[in-house]
């Protein structure tokens, strides 16, 4: 049996910080805080716009119309090929993404089918060799090999073997 690979969505194939700063800027003209993204890149848009982000998270459609990360269709593809791929992502948060996620990586990633794809409340229901998270909170109760997918939320995590880029990821995982 071929090593299993855990590989979540946003922030890590999916962009949903890119699209809420696009659309941000559009909307309000300005740019968020990055330094003030550590923890939740929802801190580094102005306080008083913080519930119309969570309300645009939260609504219909949101999900599906994201930013591919770069070169994460190829290397995916080509890892799909190699090892056992899932991709799971914690939909439940934001009931509304269920089919929004599902239809985008039909979209991008027609390769994964739907056997291997969990959208989940909880990520602690998945075993695998290896996890590409963002989220230490993801990978804290992992028992495989746990990496960190960067993000400008988790700059300041350390104690993690870290992915900065899809580029990075196929040294690691298709040499």
């Amino acid at each position: 049996m071929s090593q299993r690979i855990i590989i979540d969505m946003d922030e890590v194939i999916a962009d949903p910080m890119g699209e809420m700063t696009e659309w941000y800027k559009k909307e309000y003209g300005g740019e968020p805080d990055k330094d003030k993204m550590i923890g939740s890149w929802v801190l580094g848009f102005p306080e008083e716009h913080h519930q119309v982000i969570w309300d645009r998270l939260r609504a219909p459609g949101f999900f599906r119309h994201l930013p591919v990360m770069e070169d994460s269709i190829e290397v995916l593809r080509e890892l799909n090929q190699r090892y056992e791929v899932f991709i799971v992502s914690a939909a439940m948060e934001f009931p509304n993404s269920l089919k929004d996620k599902y239809d985008w990586l039909a979209d991008h990633f027609p390769f994964i089918t739907w056997k291997q794809i969990a959208l989940t409340g909880s990520k602690d229901l998945v075993f695998g060799d290896y996890m590409i998270d963002d989220h230490i909170k993801n990978l804290k109760g992992f028992k495989g090999k746990p990496y960190l997918f960067t993000s400008t939320h988790n700059l300041d995590v350390t104690g993690y073997d870290r992915i900065n880029d899809w580029k990075e990821a196929a040294d690691i995982f298709l040499k």
